[in-house]
């Protein structure tokens, strides 16, 4: 999948702009994106990573 169709995805499945951690490892498993992507797709769409595991957001 494209970037571009990437962004759009995650744009309509998170609306509000907001996604949990485990919910955007759960998109990048599913569409096999690099987690260091990921972060780059969700500020890319306007989507901030909440609730994370790790403590950083």
């Amino acid at each position: 999948m494209e970037r571009e169709q990437l962004i759009k995805k995650l744009s309509d499945l998170y609306p509000n702009g907001k996604i949990s951690c485990t919910q955007a490892r759960k998109f990048a498993q599913k569409h096999q994106v690099e987690l260091a992507k990921m972060g780059e797709l969700c500020n890319e769409a306007g989507i901030k990573i909440c609730s994370c595991e790790l403590g950083c957001f």
